[in-house]
């Protein structure tokens, strides 16, 4: 009869030993972790809080709001921020080894433009974004306000595509450079306005629970301001999410 030793029905494991892939591979672990908590408290907010508070009377909601949101509202934003630089560094390296690649075959290759681009183009439908929801006349037609963010993103993927597409590029590259963007405008959306906007509604909400007063007028054009910016960051986390699992599955773009 066959035995086998303890040793040889042990399974095979190797544990890579050089830095850089035990670096990349926390940046990813990390990026996953920050980003399942960001993008859950993000659907967890449109999905059942919203929902929720408009059930709530406001007295109840002067018990709710004080002691729920300050809370959600911290790993929200932190997580916005882990989940942004820990991607857009990985990518950086992805964008490294791009150019090394494209350099040993003798291609000329500029990992500076590509990251610059992302910045400049990114950053600019961010500004745009902000600048269109904060000045709140669009923020009750919401079919017409869809359709001009989306066309913003659209521009925005169209531009970072076509300024590298110089063949040396990567599918991951590009594809990342797309979804990481949109994680980018997210980003700014959740500092930009609804961080700002919630931590005001969140002490007027505690004051009239704890005073009686009444909440102040702007509180209502403030609340639609928050929900507007956190719903379209609930439709962008849908394309976001397609080109981030694109990257290394449903290769698009490049090469």
């Amino acid at each position: 009869m066959y035995t086998s030793s303890v040793a040889e029905l042990a399974p095979h494991i190797i544990f890579p030993q050089d830095a850089n892939t035990n670096v990349l591979m926390m940046l990813r672990w990390v990026h996953f972790l920050a980003g399942i908590a960001w993008v859950g408290l993000l659907y967890f907010f449109n999905l059942v809080n919203v929902p929720l508070m408009r059930e709530l009377d406001a007295t109840t909601r002067g018990k709710v709001v004080p002691t729920l949101m300050p809370r959600a509202l911290w790993w929200f934003r932190w997580a916005s921020v882990v989940t942004v630089f820990a991607g857009v560094w990985y990518w950086m390296v992805i964008v490294g080894t791009d150019k090394r690649n494209a350099i040993a075959e003798g291609v000329n290759a500029s990992g500076g433009a590509a990251i610059g681009s992302f910045f400049g183009i990114w950053t600019l439908a961010s500004v745009l974004m902000i600048g269109i929801l904060m000045m709140g006349k669009l923020n009750d037609r919401g079919v017409l306000l869809g359709v001009i963010v989306a066309v913003i993103v659209i521009a925005a993927s169209w531009v970072f595509l076509a300024v590298n597409s110089q063949g040396w590029e990567s599918n991951r590259l590009l594809a990342i450079g797309v979804g990481g963007g949109l994680g980018w405008v997210m980003m700014m959306n959740v500092w930009g306005i609804i961080w700002r906007a919630q931590k005001k509604l969140i002490r007027w909400t505690a004051e009239s629970a704890a005073k009686g007063t009444p909440m102040p007028a702007e509180a209502a054009k403030l609340s639609r301001l928050a929900f507007v910016a956190s719903r379209a960051n609930f439709w962008l986390s849908f394309p976001m999410l397609f080109f981030m699992g694109a990257a290394s599955h449903y290769p698009m773009f490049g090469r």
